[in-house]
C-alpha cells in the first residue's frame, strides 16, 4: 500500500511538472464593446483527431478561476453559472466565442486541451475597446469680446475605452494652452456601471479681432487610430471701436450745385450705428441709426473741414476736407457782333476759378494760337469763335459770331482766253459784306459764282467778242457801290494782229543776224588792213631812217578806206 501511494503522489507531481512546462506565454487579444469576441486556443502541435477535451476557464480574481464551457469529443456543454452563461459558444477550431463584450471581460481566459497523455493550456488576456458615441461642443459662449478670457464652450467625448484626449482647434489648426489667452481643462468620468469615460474638456478663449469668421472645433483620435471630429462653430467676436474715418461720395471733384454725402465708418462690432456730424466747426448734427448725412446743392461756401464722432464717445473722430470747385467766366462781346470793316474790337475774356485751367480759342472750329484781338478788322476776320476753359474734368465753353460789314471793292478785274482759245473770259474779284451783287455790263454765257469765304467773292463770265468792248464789273451790297472797266479786243483782231507779230518778229531777226555778221567782217578787214599799213610803215623807216609815219596821202587813203568798211558794216 505505501508503495502505490508514494507511487501516486510521484505521478500527480511528474503531472503538474508538466503542465506548468506546457504554458505558453500570455497573448493579448482586442475586441469591441458590444461586439462578439473570438478568444483563439492554440493547439500546437496536436491534431483535431487527436483531441480528447477540450475546456475553457476565466480569472475570476482572487486566484480563482470559473469554468466556461467543456468539449468531449463533440459533445460541447456549457458549465458558466454567472454572466457568461448566455454568451459562451464554442468555434470549430476550438475558439472561445464571447457575445457582446463588456470591460468586465477584460481578464485572463485559458484553454486547456488534453490529447493522450498530455495536457497543454493556453492563456489569452483579454482588452476591450470602445470609440466615443462622437463629439459635440456644448455650452457655447453667445460672442466672444476681444482681449476677455471667456468660456468658449465645452466638448464631451462620451463612453469611451480607454479614455480619449481632446484636442481644440482653430481653423483646422490646434490650440495649445499658454496660460493666459488659451486655457484648456480636461476631466474624465468612468459610468461605474458600464465602466465606460467620458471626457469633458473646456477651451476659455481671450478673441483677437482676426478671430471674426474664425472656425472652431475639437477632435480626438482613439487608440484604434479612428479620429473623431465635432462640428465646426463660429462666434460673433465683439470689440470697441479703435478706428474710424469720413468718406465723402462721389470722391472726384465737386461742383456748385450737386450733392455730396459724408459717410461715417466705424470698425467696432456690433459697429456704431449713431453719429456725430459737425459741419465746419459752425453746426454739429445728430444722425441716429444711420451713418450718412446728405448736403444738398453745395456751393463754393460749402468748402471746409468736416468731422464725424461717435455720440457716447466724442474723442472719437475723423475728419475730412471739402472744396466745391467753381469755374465763372464772363466774356465780351457774346452772341452776334457786327462790326464795319477798319474798325477795331477788344476781346475780353475774365475767369474767376477755383484752381489751375486752360484757355483755347478756334475760329469756325480751327485752332488758334492765342486769344483773338483785332486793331481793324478785316472782312478776313469774320467768323465764329470759340472758347473752352478746362480745369480738371470742369469744362465751359461759349462762343461770339463776328460779322464784319462794309462796301465792296473791286480788288481785281482780269481778262484771259479759255482753254480752247475761242472765247474770253473775264473775273471780276471783290471784297466786302454783307456779300455783294456783281452785275456786268454785258452777257456772257458759263457764269461762275464762286464760294462767299472771308468777305471775298469770285465771279467768272465767257464772252464772245466779234468787235473791240469796253466792259464793266459793278459790286454792290446796302453799304455801297463799286464798279472797274476793261478793254477786251475782239477775237478776230488778235488773231490778225498775231500773225503780223509773228511776221515782223520774223524780219526783225533776219536783219539782226546780218547786222551782226557785217560788222563782225569789217572788223576784220579794218583789223587786216591796219596790220598791213603798220608792217609796210615799219618797214620804211627802217630802210631810210625816216620818221615812222606815212605820207599825208597814204593816210588819207586809209582813212578813207577805214570810213568806206564801216558803212558797210553798219548797212
Amino acid at each position: 500500500m505505501m508503495h502505490l501511494l508514494s507511487a501516486g503522489r510521484l505521478g500527480a507531481i511528474l503531472l503538474l511538472t508538466a503542465l506548468l512546462s506546457q504554458v505558453s506565454s500570455l497573448d493579448t487579444v482586442f475586441g469591441l464593446y458590444g461586439q462578439t469576441l473570438e478568444i483563439p486556443c492554440y493547439k500546437g502541435a496536436a491534431k483535431a483527431e487527436d483531441i480528447l477535451m477540450t475546456k475553457w476557464k476565466y480569472d475570476k480574481g482572487d486566484g480563482l478561476s470559473g469554468n466556461l464551457l467543456v468539449k468531449k469529443k463533440q459533445n460541447v456543454s456549457v458549465s458558466a453559472e454567472d454572466e457568461y452563461k448566455n454568451r459562451v459558444s464554442l468555434a470549430s477550431n476550438s475558439s472561445l466565442l464571447l457575445s457582446e463584450a463588456r470591460l468586465s471581460d477584460q481578464r485572463t481566459f485559458t484553454c486547456m486541451l488534453v490529447f493522450g497523455e498530455d495536457i497543454e493550456e493556453h492563456m489569452v488576456n483579454v482588452v476591450i475597446y470602445k470609440t466615443p458615441l462622437g463629439l459635440e461642443i456644448t455650452e457655447k459662449a453667445e460672442e466672444l469680446e476681444i482681449g476677455k478670457q471667456t468660456k468658449l464652450g465645452k466638448c464631451v467625448a462620451q463612453d469611451a475605452n480607454p479614455a480619449v484626449n481632446i484636442t481644440w482647434l482653430k481653423n483646422n489648426k490646434p490650440l495649445q494652452q499658454d496660460g493666459q489667452d488659451i486655457n484648456i481643462q480636461d476631466t474624465v468620468q468612468v459610468d461605474p456601471e458600464t465602466g465606460l469615460s467620458t471626457t469633458t474638456s473646456v477651451l476659455m478663449y481671450s478673441a483677437q479681432k482676426e478671430d471674426t469668421d474664425a472656425q472652431f472645433s475639437c477632435s480626438t483620435e482613439h487608440s484604434l487610430g479612428q479620429t473623431f471630429s465635432s462640428s465646426s462653430e463660429s462666434f460673433t467676436i465683439t470689440y470697441s471701436t479703435e478706428n474710424i474715418m469720413l468718406r465723402v461720395i462721389p470722391p472726384g471733384p465737386l461742383l456748385e450745385g450737386a450733392n455730396v454725402t459724408l459717410k461715417c465708418e466705424a470698425d467696432g462690432n456690433p459697429a456704431p450705428t449713431s453719429f456725430n456730424f459737425h459741419l465746419k466747426g459752425k453746426e454739429t448734427v445728430i444722425v441716429e441709426n444711420d451713418n450718412s448725412f446728405t448736403i444738398t446743392n453745395v456751393s463754393r461756401d460749402t468748402s471746409g473741414e468736416y468731422k464725424c464722432s461717435l455720440i457716447d464717445n466724442p474723442t472719437m473722430e475723423a475728419a475730412k476736407d471739402i472744396t466745391v470747385n467753381y469755374l465763372d467766366i464772363s466774356l465780351s462781346p457774346m452772341g452776334s457782333v457786327e462790326k464795319n470793316a477798319g474798325e477795331t474790337l477788344a476781346v475780353n475774356l475774365k475767369v474767376d476759378a477755383s484752381g489751375e485751367y486752360k484757355v483755347s480759342w478756334t475760329k469756325d472750329k480751327v485752332k488758334l494760337d492765342k486769344e483773338p484781338q483785332f486793331t481793324k478788322l478785316t472782312y478776313s476776320d469774320a467768323g465764329l469763335y470759340e472758347y473752352e476753359v478746362t480745369m480738371g474734368e470742369l469744362i465751359e465753353t461759349d462762343s461770339f459770331e463776328l460779322i464784319v460789314q462794309g462796301p465792296p471793292v473791286i480788288k481785281q478785274l482780269l481778262k484771259q482766253r479759255s482753254e480752247n482759245g475761242r472765247n474770253k473770259v473775264l473775273i471780276c474779284e471783290a471784297e466786302g459784306s454783307p456779300k455783294p451783287a456783281v452785275t456786268w455790263s454785258i452777257n456772257g454765257t458759263s457764269s461762275y459764282e464762286g464760294p462767299f469765304i472771308n468777305g471775298k467773292i469770285t465771279h467768272k463770265i465767257t464772252v464772245v467778242p466779234t468787235a473791240n468792248l469796253t466792259v464793266s464789273c459793278t459790286v454792290s451790297n446796302d453799304y455801297g457801290v463799286d464798279m472797274r472797266v476793261i478793254n477786251v479786243s475782239s477775237l478776230f483782231e488778235e488773231v490778225r494782229m498775231d500773225k503780223r507779230d509773228q511776221s515782223e518778229d520774223g524780219d526783225q531777226t533776219k536783219l539782226v543776224v546780218g547786222v551782226v555778221v557785217g560788222l563782225l567782217v569789217a572788223a576784220l578787214v579794218i583789223g587786216l588792213a591796219y596790220w598791213v599799213y603798220m608792217r609796210k610803215s615799219k618797214q620804211g623807216s627802217w630802210k631810210t631812217g625816216e620818221k615812222e609815219c606815212g605820207s599825208s596821202e597814204e593816210e588819207k587813203k586809209l582813212e578813207e578806206k577805214v570810213e568806206e568798211n564801216s558803212q558797210k558794216a553798219e548797212v
